[in-house]
């Protein structure tokens, strides 16, 4: 099991997790496959810094994030998938704090991460809360009515 930086050949697989993962829309994996093109095509750009955890050699997760712009150590994670076959193994967690040391050992000092306040938003909430995020913000019918917008975040230091 290891966690590497994003290739050309792991686009299809990132895209197959995320549709299997059934929570995001159509728009949401279109956007995300897009982030993981930029990582990939453009890597010097780093706006967007994707890693895939690997199994036998399978890629069975992913995570994208990238600093805050006009901030001083500020983090964004954009996204994090597993798998859904592997879900319960600590692969997410493993992806997290694979992030978060990545940010301590350059500087960064927050990390937040924005989700949907939807009831099927239920899991990935409670998620967050595990790995010790804390809600920081709640946004009422932020995406559409009825979905509210929740900002998690953890100081790194």
């Amino acid at each position: 099991m290891g966690i590497r930086r994003v290739a050309a050949d792991d686009a299809p697989r990132i895209h197959a997790i995320l549709v299997a993962t059934g929570v995001f829309t159509p728009a949401e994996v279109e956007c995300a496959d897009e982030l993981v093109a930029e990582a990939i095509h453009q890597p010097d750009k780093g706006d967007y810094l994707v890693h895939v955890l690997e199994h036998d050699g399978v890629v069975v997760g992913y995570v994208c994030y990238g600093a805050t712009p006009l901030t001083d150590g500020t983090y964004d994670l954009y996204w994090i998938a597993v798998d859904p076959a592997c879900h319960g193994h600590g692969h997410g967690q493993r992806l997290i704090a694979f992030v978060e040391s990545e940010l301590r050992s350059s500087g960064g000092r927050l990390l937040l991460i924005e989700t949907s306040g939807k009831d099927s938003y239920g899991p990935t909430q409670s998620f967050y809360l595990r790995c010790g995020y804390r809600e920081l913000a709640r946004i009422p019918a932020f995406y559409r009515p009825g979905d509210d917008k929740i900002v998690y975040g953890k100081y790194l230091d």
